[in-house]
């Protein structure tokens, strides 16, 4: 059983809600007491982006250790709860009784009339981050606790894709322009003088004769081979961006009634 000053320490230091594994299941947002008793019955857990969901939590085996409230329950099971009200800081019996189901807890509506399972009482104040008292109840002080939420925002990091490297084989055509040389036959013709009379009349007079030339040229030879051009990588950088989040919050606001309002 968690006393009122263990439920206050837990709310005042924004303690948390501990499942059966021991994880965290999110931050106490609220605390139910009984009428009658004043103990603590209830609390709830902020659950879901942000803490925008709450989901009720009946404490009644319930241990505080440090500033968190272990409970024998899953995260699943509590992040999974009906989602109730508590309007005016209420628990209908209907209510109370589907969240007791919920959790395998008996219930019955026979023995008390106040919905809840038989020798326990109605919870029915609320308390947020300071344990206040109902004035309709029979234990009161001469001050009410005005309480309010306040926007926590925080960030969660999720994954949002992947990106890898991938090397593959393209085929492309590549164009270039070598000069090559050939070899041609050229006849030239001289006519016969006295330096090379010699030469001409070397041979005989009326004779058959060949003479072979060889031609030779230059062709074009493709070769390739393999070379490393650069290198790739992949990096991360972070960006900073603002991003407005929106969410209603629940204050309290206190009236008076015959009060003279130059005095209030």
């Amino acid at each position: 059983m968690v006393s009122t000053e263990e439920l206050q320490s837990v709310l005042s230091g924004g303690g948390s809600v501990v499942d059966e594994s021991n994880d965290k299941v999110g931050k106490v947002g609220q605390g139910f007491l009984d009428d009658q008793t004043n103990q603590p019955e209830w609390v709830t857990v902020r659950t879901g982006m942000f803490g925008g969901a709450e989901s009720f939590v009946p404490i009644a085996n319930a241990t505080v250790r440090g500033s968190d409230v272990h409970v024998p329950f899953s995260k699943d099971q509590i992040k999974d709860a009906p989602r109730v009200e508590g309007e005016d800081g209420h628990l209908s019996q209907d209510e109370e009784a589907q969240l007791y189901r919920y959790y395998g807890m008996d219930y019955s509506e026979a023995p008390s009339d106040s919905g809840l399972p038989a020798g326990t009482e109605d919870t029915s104040q609320t308390t947020s981050g300071t344990v206040g008292r109902d004035t309709s109840g029979p234990t009161t002080d001469d001050a009410m606790t005005r309480s309010e939420e306040r926007l926590n925002v925080g960030t969660e990091k999720v994954q949002t894709g992947k990106a890898r490297l991938r090397k593959y084989v393209v085929t492309e055509n590549v164009t270039k322009t070598v000069p090559v040389t050939r070899e041609e036959v050229r006849v030239e013709r001289e006519p016969i003088t006295d330096a090379n009379r010699d030469s001409a009349m070397s041979g005989g007079d009326i004779t058959d004769e060949e003479h072979e030339v060889t031609l030779s040229e230059e062709r074009a030879v493709v070769d390739k081979d393999t070379v490393p051009v650069e290198r790739v990588r992949m990096d991360k950088d972070t960006v900073t961006e603002n991003q407005q989040v929106s969410e209603e919050v629940r204050k309290e606001q206190i009236d008076t009634e015959g009060v003279d309002p130059g005095r209030s």
